[in-house]
């Protein structure tokens, strides 16, 4: 009987329409080329170069998010520009300069705001994500840096020159914009737990981190790490740190210490350090290996054509990797079974297996710099 209703039904259904392409975008990304101004789309999977997007302007220190449904990617680039690029067209949908000089930015949790944080004039951009139109424009006394998402449709952001925190809240008809306090001199960059609880901002212009508590409005930034470095002399800073790329693991915060070769591991919960890992070089970014014990670290000019290895419970460099020339980037599969590794000046993306860590494959890029997987799309505060 069941046989003799499915015959029935295929016999009333309308015939299928024409097969079309399927495009999946899950096992996509894109790597910034930053001489060209452009982007090359790759597959993850197939560990291949599909198409190069061109036309982005100045991409010397671009970043990039997604929209939910992985389908577009919103870059930040240093002229200025924020471009709206269809991962399934591979062409750019919406260009617009909106500021001199701009230096990242992130997308709401809802998907529907895009907001960028400026250099020049300094301050944060609000934008509809689905037409770039300008939203709100929020000035600030100086350059703005380590703008986060946050849920609920509010952006976390700090100013350099004043050492001002500020939480914007653009959930409802007009935005709604608090300073929560100083975090202390020239913050140069910050970065957001993943649990979204803390943010945590660096400082460049005196020793420490200052952390603020987003679940408790109204209470003041505790610092920590005030003290590192005070015996020693620190060396000339070649690359400020990136934060977006401090590593959380084994209930420890995995941080770079500024001007000098080590990686500081601090209790997550007591801020206090735990222990300093000597490593190869002045560290750019510490990333932590997805289900794993392990971060990997990349280091600033004039030693950055390696990649070490550390493990979180010993704090022990295990690994030493020369990948190539201007290593600039890491991105690890969602799952951590592969890392992708930019090497600039070899114009090359290598991909190394993390079991091993041998590299298993390479992809030809010009002179590559961030690479940036579409499962950014699901993570708060990047």
């Amino acid at each position: 009987m069941k046989r003799l209703l499915a015959a029935l039904l295929l016999t009333t259904l309308p015939l299928a329409a024409p097969a079309q392409e399927v495009v999946a975008t899950g096992d996509l990304g894109l790597v910034v080329e930053r001489a060209s101004g452009s982007l090359l789309l790759v597959d993850r999977s197939d560990r291949a170069a599909l198409a190069r997007i061109e036309g982005l302007g100045d991409l010397s220190h671009a970043t990039l998010t997604y929209s939910p449904d992985e389908r577009f990617a919103y870059v930040f680039g240093r002229d200025g520009g924020l471009t709206k690029v269809d991962l399934t067209t591979r062409a750019i949908v919406a260009r617009t300069v909106q500021a001199g000089n701009s230096i990242g930015g992130a997308i709401s949790d809802d998907g529907r705001l895009v907001a960028v944080s400026n250099y020049e004039p300094g301050g944060v951009k609000v934008f509809d994500a689905d037409t770039l139109a300008l939203l709100a424009d929020i000035p600030a006394a100086g350059k703005t840096i380590g703008l986060v998402d946050l849920p609920g449709r509010r952006f976390a952001w700090a100013v350099w020159d004043t050492g001002e925190v500020f939480l914007g809240d653009f959930a409802g008809a007009d935005p709604v914009v608090t300073m929560i306090g100083n975090a202390g001199a020239n913050p140069f960059d910050a970065v957001l737990a993943e649990d979204a609880h803390t943010y945590l901002v660096g400082l460049f212009g005196e020793k420490g981190v200052a952390a603020y508590d987003l679940w408790s409005p109204g209470a003041p930034p505790q610092k920590f790490l005030t003290d590192y470095g005070r015996t020693g002399e620190d060396m000339p800073v070649y690359k400020m740190p990136h934060l977006q790329g401090w590593a959380f693991t084994q209930g420890q915060f995995a941080l770079p210490a500024v001007g000098r070769h080590e990686v500081l591991w601090v209790d997550s919960a007591s801020r206090e350090q735990v222990a300093a890992t000597p490593v190869h070089g002045q560290p750019v970014f510490i990333i932590a290996q997805p289900a794993s014990p392990y971060v990997w670290v990349n280091f600033a000019t004039p030693l950055n054509d390696t990649v070490q290895v550390v493990d979180s419970r010993s704090h022990q460099v295990v690994a030493t990797l020369t990948p190539g020339k201007a290593v600039l980037h890491m991105e690890f599969a969602p799952r951590g079974a592969e890392v992708w590794i930019s090497s600039r000046d070899d114009n090359r993306v290598l991909i190394y297996d993390t079991r091993t860590r041998e590299k298993v494959a390479e992809i030809e890029a010009a002179a590559p710099s961030g690479i940036f997987f579409t499962a950014r799309a699901h993570r708060t505060g990047l």
